[in-house]
């Protein structure tokens, strides 16, 4: 897919605001309510918008400990991997799931849990307990310097 600056501006504007209205999105590109609006739904149809979403505060929520787990398996076939990530995706206190390659590591999680016990809990009896889990190492997070949601839309689209 091509994308025009219209369409690198609408992408930009909704990964600040997705709950902007039409017309205003229209506006703020120089672009009248029904192109805009006809450019956004392209942008949706063809799977570049993938959804909206509310971003919450984790600490609000009582979410307080942040921790990234590299996880090792103990066989690398490529049919192993499936159930792994089967079981990792119903946790909900998994964030992200990357299967990795250079640290010594098949994966690395990023999990949000209350506090120690709860991580504790996580770790010993439902991560390590997984089929194919050879090791687990975890790193705990001080604080967060950069979190961001939005992808770079510049000129190289």
């Amino acid at each position: 897919m091509q994308f025009d600056r219209y369409d690198r501006m609408i992408l930009d504007i909704l990964q600040q605001d997705g709950r902007i209205s039409n017309q205003e999105l229209a506006e703020r590109i120089n672009l009248s309510p029904s192109p805009c609006l006809r450019r956004l739904r392209t942008l949706e149809e063809s799977g570049v918008i993938l959804g909206y979403r509310a971003l919450l505060d984790a600490k609000a929520l009582g979410l307080s400990l942040m921790a990234l787990i590299n996880v090792s398996m103990n066989n690398h076939a490529p049919h192993h991997f499936p159930p792994f990530e089967e079981n990792i995706m119903a946790m909900p206190e998994i964030l992200e799931c990357l299967q990795i390659t250079g640290q010594g590591a098949d994966y690395q999680l990023k999990v949000v849990v209350p506090d120690m016990e709860t991580y504790q809990n996580l770790l010993l009896n439902k991560i390590a307990r997984i089929e194919g889990v050879a090791s687990v190492h975890s790193t705990f997070v001080l604080r967060s310097v950069v979190n961001k949601t939005s992808l770079p839309v510049g000129e190289h689209l």
